[in-house]
């Protein structure tokens, strides 16, 4: 028994020692050698032009729809330029203005940018753009040029609306029910710094913003795609070329782009735009008081338990307010149904009334609730030296 497994641990061994050196030297025999791998074959070149079938960012179709419809804007203008130094005293400044030879008077030119809003030739840009300019030249996409008539304007909006004559014009589309969002993709086109028309990108960095400074009835949307000085009166568009506002202003501290520019709303800019075109002006309601906001030491000292509202500062004499019964010191909470939050939305919510539409005012007087009607009146325009 002894020599039967000597004789089977020996032939064991004999095989094993033949399996190993086989599958050292001919694993092929063994069939479950691994292959060598096969060479990589290099990638064939690709064809001439595969490379443009590939997708990529490009806003080159919304630009190709929205360029022809944005104008260069060229006025000029006489000023009276002072030949020495001008007093810093006003009165003393208007003193010297009276002297025959204090002043010359000198053209002055500026550049800004416009959109075709109609294809019968009117055109949206700033008012700043065109303000008190003796001449107004347009200048389009396409080469061709026109002296421009100024149709009517509204300071207090910065927008005014310009007419040109000229055959096959190509008027923008506005946005329309497509709402503009944070972080939207938006493209400027405009003529900064007179180099031509150029087209900068960005996104929508804000909405709402007010409180500026730049006009009278603010809301503004806050873009950081390149705005400079020329841009002014330009076109913001959307990613199809639709137009979403009108390139106003910068916040800037050396002139040029700081990545924050402001844009007129478009469904705003083409209401007052209408106005203009049906009556050369735009209405907006009135009450004839001056609103305050609520600070945190005006609500103690009311005793409010909320700070919303406004509180009258002053009111016109013989102005709405004034025949309607409202008194310095009420605090305004509600313009019909709707609540008041602070001075600048109170002032946006008075300017679509009517006038001589009677509007109910929730006041808190003493203490208690009441309420109070007034017929809204016209706001007085503004009149520019």
């Amino acid at each position: 028994m002894r020599r039967l497994w000597l004789l089977f641990a020996q032939t064991v061994t004999v095989c094993l020692g033949i399996l190993f050196i086989v599958a050292t030297l001919r694993p092929d025999w063994l069939g479950s050698g691994t292959k060598a791998p096969a060479p990589a074959t290099a990638p064939a070149p690709a064809a001439p032009g595969a490379a443009a079938s590939l997708p990529q960012a490009s806003y080159a179709a919304a630009v190709a729809q929205a360029t022809p419809s944005v104008v260069n804007i060229y006025t000029s203008k006489h000023i009276n330029v002072p030949l020495i130094p001008t007093p810093a005293d006003p009165e003393l400044e208007r003193l010297f203005r009276e002297i025959p030879g204090f002043s010359r008077r000198k053209e002055s030119t500026s550049l800004g940018s416009g959109v075709i809003v109609r294809g019968d030739g009117y055109i949206l840009t700033n008012f700043h753009v065109v303000e008190a300019a003796d001449a107004i030249q347009v200048a389009l996409s396409d080469g061709r040029e026109s002296r421009a008539e100024l149709v009517g304007a509204d300071p207090e909006s910065d927008l005014a609306v310009l007419k040109i004559n000229l055959p096959g014009l190509h008027s923008i589309a506005f946005n329309g029910a497509h709402p503009v969002r944070i972080g939207d993709v938006v493209l400027a086109i405009g003529n900064p710094f007179g180099v031509g028309q150029t087209t900068t990108m960005g996104i929508v960095s804000g909405l709402g913003r007010n409180r500026l400074g730049i006009n009278i009835y603010e809301n503004f949307i806050q873009t950081d795609a390149a705005i400079n000085p020329g841009n002014s009166g330009g076109a913001l568009i959307d990613t199809s070329g639709r137009l979403v506002g009108i390139n106003t202003a910068i916040y800037s501290e050396t002139g040029g782009s700081l990545g924050i520019g402001f844009a007129i709303p478009a469904h705003a800019a083409q209401t007052i735009m209408e106005q203009i075109i049906q009556t050369g002006t735009v209405t907006r309601g009135w009450l004839g008081i001056e609103p305050q906001d609520i600070t945190p030491d005006l609500a103690r000292a009311f005793k409010l338990r909320q700070s919303d509202g406004v509180i009258v500062a002053s009111v016109q004499r013989n102005g709405p307010a004034w025949h309607g019964g409202l008194r310095v010191g009420d605090i305004v909470l509600k313009i019909g149904d709707e609540q008041v939050v602070d001075s600048i939305g109170f002032l946006n919510q008075i300017a679509p009334l009517p006038p001589g539409q009677a509007v109910t005012l929730t006041i808190a007087r003493d203490g208690k609730a009441r309420d109070i009607k007034v017929e809204v009146g016209t706001r007085p325009r503004i009149r520019r030296p």
